[in-house]
């Protein structure tokens, strides 16, 4: 079946990616309704396995968004090196009076 699909020039995987795009809340029921409209036979699995891999990119991007701010440095990330060294030399006013002696 995916080579008479192929053979004609059509993608099915692409062709629900098109639909998602222009109904991304469709289910897949719809998406397979919408298609048979248009003359392409999908099944519901396909619809399925397709909206699967897009919300796993999703995920994947967002992790890796996250993982460069932490490497940039978060701001809580900061707060918590200079409290261990501030532990490291005696406390925060120790602290404070060797940034002092740095600025002047």
């Amino acid at each position: 079946m995916a080579k008479k699909a192929r053979a004609k020039g059509i993608n099915k995987s692409q062709a629900i990616r098109d639909a998602l795009s222009e109904n991304p809340k469709a289910g897949s029921k719809e998406i397979v309704a919408r298609l048979a409209e248009k003359g392409i036979k999908v099944s519901g699995t396909l619809v399925y396995y397709i909206k699967s891999k897009a919300r796993k990119v999703k995920r994947q991007q967002k992790r890796l968004a996250a993982a460069s701010v932490i490497r940039n440095g978060s701001a809580v990330e900061v707060v918590l090196r200079v409290k261990t060294l501030a532990q490291e030399v005696g406390g925060m006013k120790q602290l404070k009076q060797l940034v002092d002696l740095l600025a002047e």
